[in-house]
């Protein structure tokens, strides 16, 4: 496949914004990796590896933008991988931490499903979607040296992007769930341990709603809604992606999980005293 031949965008990317976004989410990462190293909330290293694919992503971009309009596949290819991927990083972070707070409120019994199985069957709905995502890219880019074969690669990348969708929309109905049957049961649960959970269900809610709209619009992007105005228009991508995926890192810049990490480790230590 001839790079220079290789239609990769539909309007010319903005180098300003791509820069923006390098700084930004170079940034927010290298706080997110402070916190991560003083807390030591090691679950939280999958959002900081998505957070380095978002500011690597935007490199891809900014290059993109110096070669107008002699794209070549390379920087185009790295770009459109890492910012489809990143958010399914974000998504298991998500999940981990739905897990330590049923662990910190005892609240197993008022989850859809144990506990045990939460992270195993989200995170492995996670992997199928970003592998499907991956494969679609790589596989339609790659090898889609007509329009059909990029077509196809196109439709696989929304079959991703649905799962990711199917199984983030699951896990928000069951989230709810538990955070109404807790709030029900409120006086099992002391004050301090529901209103600091409550705090970190409150992030998660508006951290996955950020993720659905987004990938919502890359599918509508994906399936050329709207004679493929999402795909001619470069705002959508910094709005509906850029806007929000940093947005979720600030979120949990804000509401830091370090305070369920230190009750989790403060009940392990409570439990070998107790021995």
């Amino acid at each position: 496949m001839d790079d220079s031949n290789f239609n990769c965008y539909h309007y010319s990317p903005s180098l300003a914004a791509a820069i923006v976004f390098i700084v930004l989410f170079v940034a927010v990462t290298v706080l997110h990796i402070f916190r991560l190293l003083r807390t030591r909330t090691w679950y939280f290293t999958a959002l900081v590896v998505g957070g380095f694919f978002e500011w690597i992503g935007y490199i891809g971009r900014a290059i993109s933008a110096t070669q107008t309009p002699d794209w070549t596949l390379g920087p185009f290819l790295l770009q459109t991988l890492l910012l489809l991927v990143a958010p399914g990083l974000f998504a298991a972070s998500i999940y981990m931490q739905l897990g330590r707070i049923i662990r910190v409120t005892g609240g197993e019994k008022y989850f859809l499903v144990r506990r045990t199985w939460l992270t195993k069957v989200f995170v492995i709905g996670d992997v199928v979607s970003f592998g499907i995502q991956a494969a679609g890219k790589c596989g339609g880019l790659i090898s889609g040296q007509t329009i059909d074969g990029i077509n196809n690669g196109e439709k696989v990348i929304v079959i991703g992007l649905v799962v990711q969708i199917v199984f983030f929309g699951f896990f928000t109905v069951v989230a709810s769930l538990f955070n109404y049957r807790l709030r029900r049961a409120s006086k099992l649960v002391a004050v301090d341990v529901e209103n600091m959970c409550q705090k970190y269900l409150n992030a998660l809610y508006v951290s996955s709603i950020l993720i659905m709209v987004r990938s919502i619009v890359r599918v509508l992007e994906f399936l050329k809604v709207g004679d493929s105005y999402i795909m001619q228009n470069e705002w959508f991508i910094y709005v509906f992606d850029s806007v929000l995926m940093l947005a979720v890192m600030v979120v949990f810049l804000v509401v830091y999980p370090s305070d369920i990490r230190a009750k989790l480790r403060a009940s392990s230590t409570e439990e070998l005293e107790a021995r």
